[in-house]
This record gives C-alpha cells, sequence and structure tokens, in this order.
C-alpha cells in the first residue's frame, strides 16, 4: 500500500511529467500524436518512479516509448529543474505503457459482438482465472 508520501510525490512527477512529454511534443511540431501519464508509483524508498503512459494512436506507442526511453536521461533532468524546490532527489523513471484503454475496448467490443462471454461460456479461457 502507497504511503501518503508516496502518492504526493507521484502526483507531483506525473503533473510535471505531462508538461513535459506533451510541451516536447508541441515544440518539434509532431501532429496526430497524444502522449498522457495515466499513473506513477513510486517505490517505498523512493528511489524509483514507475510511470505508465498512454499513446495515441495506438501504432506509434511502440516508437514513441523507445524514444522516451532512450531521452530518459534528458527527461529526468528537465523533471529535476522543475521539482527541485520539492524533492531533494530525482527517482529513476521507468516508463510503460499503459494499455489498460485496449483491455476495456476488447471487453466492449466481446460484449457487443456474438463472442459475448457471458451468454457463451465457453468462449472464457479457463487458464486466465486459474
Amino acid at each position: 500500500m502507497e504511503t501518503n508520501r508516496q502518492k504526493k510525490i507521484g502526483g507531483v512527477i506525473q503533473k510535471d511529467l505531462v508538461d513535459i512529454l506533451q510541451g516536447e511534443v508541441r515544440k518539434n511540431g509532431i501532429t496526430n500524436l497524444i502522449i498522457s501519464v495515466s499513473k506513477v508509483i513510486v517505490t517505498t524508498d523512493l528511489s524509483v518512479a514507475t510511470v505508465h503512459l498512454s499513446i495515441f494512436p495506438q501504432e506509434k506507442a511502440k516508437e514513441t516509448l523507445q524514444a522516451i526511453k532512450t531521452n530518459s536521461t534528458l527527461i529526468k533532468h528537465d523533471l529535476s529543474q522543475r521539482v527541485r524546490l520539492q524533492l531533494r532527489k530525482v527517482p529513476n523513471l521507468v516508463f510503460f505503457i499503459d494499455d489498460s484503454l485496449d483491455y476495456i475496448e476488447k471487453i466492449d467490443n466481446a460484449l457487443k459482438n456474438q463472442e459475448n462471454p457471458i451468454e457463451n461460456r465457453d468462449l472464457l479461457d479457463k487458464r486466465r482465472f486459474q
């Protein structure tokens, strides 16, 4: 369970990372790309922050994530400049793609189509629930 301190630091990092990432997208003139930070989880020792990104369109997600990972030191430097009065040390940033919206969309599509797992129990993957 996250402590209040972890939640506050995660919130500060999340807010500033959104500004940094979206600012870089605008500054470089990239159109048709939206990056949002859906969640930031900070470890108990405050040394690592796991950043979950939602990237739209989904086709550009892997290449965008790779670009963000290669520039993570620059992103951390920009973040440290923004939070220097709030944090002594900025945690290391680990980026992941948040696929929870895709998962929800797949469930909605499954319920709307003929492949409704509620009506047809044979479609359920038994291994997933074990």
